[in-house]
């Protein structure tokens, strides 16, 4: 094995680390959010809108936070929208431009979602900590700035 394959090897194994933790997180939270009626992806979009002032993003900014393409986030946003958890308001200063923002119902309901999904999500860590291959990724996800934030 030459000096590349075994970096290779080591990226690899790495990434399958990274998978399974990212495996384990995810089916955590999608079970937890369940209890408010609201998917992994839906929730990380409702989060992203509320933490921006005027609880409003332009779309491709939305895509880019939760890692959709443009077509799977207008498709999230029209089913959102179809819930009255977010609106979509023209941008005063371009009226090309297109916000989504988050309605009142939207920010009822990620209040009553959040402390689910932090639970999930320690839960999720916490078991992750006491898998060998997994302890020292979900040890370094606790490290991460702003993670107790």
């Amino acid at each position: 094995m030459s000096v590349d394959d075994t970096s290779t090897a080591v990226r690899a194994h790495g990434w399958r680390t990274l998978a399974a933790l990212h495996g384990l997180i995810e089916t955590r939270l999608e079970r937890a959010l369940r209890d408010v009626d609201l998917s992994v992806v839906e929730f990380t979009v409702l989060d992203a809108l509320r933490r921006q002032d005027g609880f409003h993003m332009r779309m491709q900014q939305l895509a880019r936070a939760a890692a959709l393409s443009p077509s799977a986030t207008t498709r999230l946003v029209n089913r959102l929208e179809e819930r009255a958890l977010l609106t979509r308001v023209l941008c005063a200063d371009d009226r090309r431009g297109m916000y989504t923002e988050l309605t009142h119902a939207g920010q009822v309901l990620l209040e009553r979602a959040t402390p689910i999904h932090a639970a999930a999500l320690e839960g999720a860590l916490a078991e992750a900590r006491d898998v060998p291959e997994l302890e020292e990724l979900a040890v370094s996800v606790d490290r991460l700035e702003g993670a107790t934030a």
